[in-house]
């Protein structure tokens, strides 16, 4: 069996160098707020190419308190509409909504699975005040294009990059394009965490102080406590975890491309549809190696009758969710249709060359007697 994602081999490489870790906190003494999630805090922010970096709990709380300190500031209103990808996990719309934000869903456009700037641009109304950009499957939306609408428009522009860490555009990284980013370092994600995890980069030192006061009880002092904050921080272990292994992401998102360009060389192309390679001037962290087929639950069987465990991100649009019932009546055929189509193939750093090609080989041999892919 070749499964989706070998977290214990990705984690078996650092063994010696967490062991040291665990030994280094534990002789401190301090697990939460300590100097392991400073020095992380820190590596991250020079690592972005940001001035800060908090760590928080998790990534939907890293959304959450980029809105609520957009709130707490001034910037943002109750009611206020934020844009979002129609195709992405529910948790960017969670956010949204947790904070009393309106969510507005947009079309992707099919090259990247990104927010499509030309469906952002005619959805803008009167309550619109930011666009939350979110990096799908771990390639940068159309940022470019995304921060000219935004400035012509008087909108926040936010990130939601849970799933690109290390993605860049030229010398621009993920995390450095908006107001504030989110990340999540959930441990299947380019950098995860062995637990939860998640962090918000900025370069506004006003919402990163108002983001430390909410994540810790409202409270920059102890026992003071300016506003209705909540528990959210990234603890001491974690970080330390964390600071290892962000040495060895630009190495191992080069490890996913590697897998990327092969599958690129290997699918038949005539009956699925493989996502795009970028141009040299941009880094795809390939979080997910994301394909489209038309007959996507009968390939993804398929696969697994062959020894190739594959998943869905995904099978239900935020729009067709119970939880967004009141959304049940857009018309988002472009989400919809990705939806039933999309398929994620393994690709992480330690897949050898050999199951790389076990995944091609009976892609391709499904593909045999489908009929031609089309749009």
């Amino acid at each position: 069996m070749i499964p989706f994602l070998n977290l214990q081999a990705l984690n078996r490489r650092f063994e010696d160098e967490f062991q040291e870790a665990l030994r280094r906190v534990l002789s401190k003494g301090w697990y939460i707020q300590g100097e392991e999630c400073r020095a992380f805090e820190t590596e991250f922010a020079a690592y972005c190419g940001v001035e800060h970096a908090v760590g928080v709990g998790n990534g939907l709380d890293a959304l959450v308190l980029i809105l609520r300190a957009l709130l707490e500031t001034g910037r943002l209103q109750p009611g206020d509409e934020v844009l979002v990808s129609g195709n992405t996990f529910i948790a960017s719309a969670l956010a949204v909504s947790a904070c009393g934000l309106r969510v507005r869903l947009v079309e992707p456009e099919l090259s990247r699975f990104n927010l499509d700037p030309q469906a952002v641009e005619a959805a803008i109304g009167e309550r619109t005040r930011a666009i939350l950009a979110v990096h799908l499957y771990g390639r940068l939306a159309d940022m470019p294009a995304l921060a000219d609408i935004a400035r012509r428009h008087g909108l926040l522009l936010l990130e939601d990059a849970a799933q690109a860490q290390g993605a860049r555009l030229g010398a621009r990284r993920a995390g450095a394009w908006g107001v504030a980013a989110g990340f999540s370092l959930f441990p299947g994600k380019p950098l995860g965490a062995l637990g939860d995890g998640g962090v918000v980069t900025t370069d506004d030192s006003e919402l990163a102080l108002t983001i430390r006061s909410l994540q810790n009880y409202g409270a920059m002092i102890k026992y003071q406590h300016d506003r209705k904050g909540g528990n959210s921080r990234l603890d001491e272990l974690q970080a330390a975890f964390l600071r290892i292994k962000l040495r060895c992401l630009d190495a191992d998102n080069q490890a996913r491309h590697a897998i990327a360009l092969r599958y690129a060389q290997g699918l038949d192309q005539r009956v699925l549809c493989l996502p795009e390679i970028p141009a040299e001037v941009e880094i795809h962290s390939w979080h997910l190696y994301v394909i489209r087929s038309a007959n996507r639950d009968a390939l993804q069987q398929h696969l697994l009758k062959s020894g190739v465990q594959t998943l869905i991100h995904y099978p239900t649009p935020i729009h067709r969710q119970a939880a967004y019932r009141e959304l049940g009546n857009l018309n988002l055929p472009i989400t919809e249709m990705l939806s039933e189509q999309v398929l994620s193939l393994p690709i992480y750093p330690g897949l050898s060359a050999q199951q790389v090609d076990q995944v091609i080989e009976v892609c391709n041999s499904f593909a045999v007697n489908e009929p031609e892919f089309s749009v």
